[in-house]
């Protein structure tokens, strides 16, 4: 067999191709490029190094942030604060996209 690249600097397709390869690997077409590297690693009984995970808010915790905002925006709309309320919209907003990216991942 030629030199082969590092896994990581081959492109998914490759990849994707050394994956089919290997007997009892599963759900090789939907995997992502990370995923690839690591389950190929793990067959050929390479070490893989942990990753840091980012820690995550439940959905819960998130939408009881978003709940402490409202207030605080409810606020700030009887104090005519324009910009404060503004802000807290747009943080409202990305809690809001984070429970639905959250929610996408886990279903």
């Amino acid at each position: 067999m030629a030199e082969e690249k590092p896994l990581e600097k081959m492109t998914v397709k490759d990849l994707r191709e050394i994956a089919l390869g290997i007997d009892g690997l599963e759900g090789v077409s939907a995997m992502k490029k990370a995923d690839l590297i690591t389950a190929i690693k793990v067959a050929r009984g390479i070490p893989v190094k942990k990753t840091r995970q980012k820690t995550t808010a439940t959905v819960i915790e998130i939408k009881n942030k978003i709940r402490q905002l409202r207030e605080k925006k409810q606020e700030l709309r009887s104090q005519a604060d324009k910009a404060g309320i503004k802000q807290i919209r747009r943080r409202i907003s990305r809690l809001k996209k984070k429970t639905r990216k959250f929610a996408g991942v886990t279903a």
